[in-house]
């Protein structure tokens, strides 16, 4: 019997580990009022840029500080990175995570962008195991809306978002099928695939 207990527990650990992207701690504290304020002010920072007029270059600036202030960036990028984040060296994981966060906030800010003239509203918030689903709706003049979700945590020690989901495309699942196949491109070399990934998005 311990020999089994000890076998589930080590296969437990696994899975824990295989899943860290998508969990948080089991000393997780956050509340329903915090993962909504969260998303509250992601959403009306998205909102300023969107009908402030700037620049696509100064936009995309605006987009990845917004980024870099609400998302586990670290935790999304490693999981975007898979496997080959195992092998990085330490400078080369900063700078995939540096050229990561530019990267996505390029790809989605011309998602937002698409978004002018419109407003996102946080919808509902709901307890997903270990987390939280805030759900917003992006309401656009003359096209039909568009549902955006947000899975929140505060595993990192502070309160982020840690994957989206864009008319229920995953964030992370499409992203680390995105970077693989910029890396098979570069032939599995990352300090290549790290800048194309720069000019990327």
């Amino acid at each position: 019997m311990l020999n089994k207990l000890s076998r589930r527990k080590t296969l437990m650990a696994g899975c824990a580990f295989i899943l860290a992207p998508t969990m948080v701690s089991p000393l997780w504290a956050m509340s329903k009022a915090e993962a909504t304020n969260l998303v509250d002010k992601l959403v009306a920072d998205i909102n300023k840029v969107v009908a402030s007029g700037k620049s696509d270059a100064k936009m995309f600036a605006d987009f990845e500080r917004i980024f870099g202030t609400y998302a586990d960036v670290p935790t999304i990028a490693r999981y975007g990175l898979g496997v080959e984040g195992r092998r990085a060296s330490k400078s080369q994981m900063r700078a995939f995570t540096k050229g990561f966060q530019g990267y996505i906030a390029r790809k989605y800010g011309k998602q937002f962008q698409g978004f002018i003239g419109g407003e996102i509203k946080v919808k509902s918030t709901r307890k997903v195991k270990s987390f939280f689903e805030v759900k917003a709706t992006a309401h656009l003049k003359g096209k039909a809306p568009v549902e955006i979700a947000f899975l929140v945590s505060d595993k990192s020690g502070k309160d982020l978002f840690f994957n989206l989901f864009v008319e229920g495309v995953n964030m992370l699942l499409a992203e680390r099928a995105e970077i693989g196949a910029m890396l098979d491109r570069r032939r599995g070399n990352l300090d290549k695939m790290i800048a194309d990934l720069r000019k990327a998005g």
